[in-house]
C-alpha cells in the first residue's frame, strides 16, 4: 500500500459506508472499504431490491466503483457487518475479490462488527484454490 491508510481508517470508512446501505427487506446492513495497490480507497454498501436476486453486496459495489475508475489490484479489504462473529464475504464476493487480487496470500481481509469484534486473515484462507482467468 503506497499511500499508507491504516486498517483503523479503513474500518472507519467501512462503518460510514454501512450507514448508507439500502436494506429495507433484510435490515442487514453491510459496509466495505477496500484499498487498492496505489493507495486509493473505495467504499461500498449493500443495495437490496424487492427482487432479491438483483441485490448487490457492499464488496461488489466497492469493487465495481474501483474498476470503473481504472483500478485493478486490491491491497486490503475491510467488511463491516452486524453479525457475531463478523461475517465473511459471500461466495460471489469472494470470486469478485479474487478477480482483482494477484496474490491471495498477501491480501489482508479484516472482518468487523459494531460490537468491536474483529477477525484478520489472509484472503487465501477465505477462498482457497479460487477460480482464475488462467483456468479458462
Amino acid at each position: 500500500m503506497s499511500k499508507a491508510t491504516s486498517i483503523e481508517e479503513l474500518i472507519e470508512r467501512a462503518v460510514s459506508a454501512r450507514e448508507q446501505a439500502y436494506a429495507p427487506y433484510s435490515n442487514y446492513k453491510v459496509g466495505c472499504a477496500l484499498q487498492m495497490a496505489d493507495g486509493t480507497v473505495f467504499t461500498g454498501a449493500n443495495v437490496e431490491n424487492a427482487s432479491y436476486s438483483l441485490c448487490i453486496c457492499a464488496e461488489r459495489t466497492a469493487i465495481a466503483t474501483a474498476v470503473s475508475q481504472g483500478h485493478r489490484e486490491i491491497a486490503a479489504i475491510v467488511v463491516v457487518t452486524q453479525s457475531s462473529p463478523p461475517a465473511a464475504p459471500c461466495g460471489a464476493c469472494r470470486q469478485s475479490i479474487n478477480e482483482f487480487c494477484s496474490n491471495p496470500s498477501k491480501l489482508q481481509v479484516v472482518l468487523v462488527n459494531g460490537d468491536g469484534e474483529r477477525r484478520d486473515l489472509g484472503f487465501h484462507l477465505l477462498f482457497p484454490e479460487g477460480f482464475r482467468g488462467s483456468d479458462l
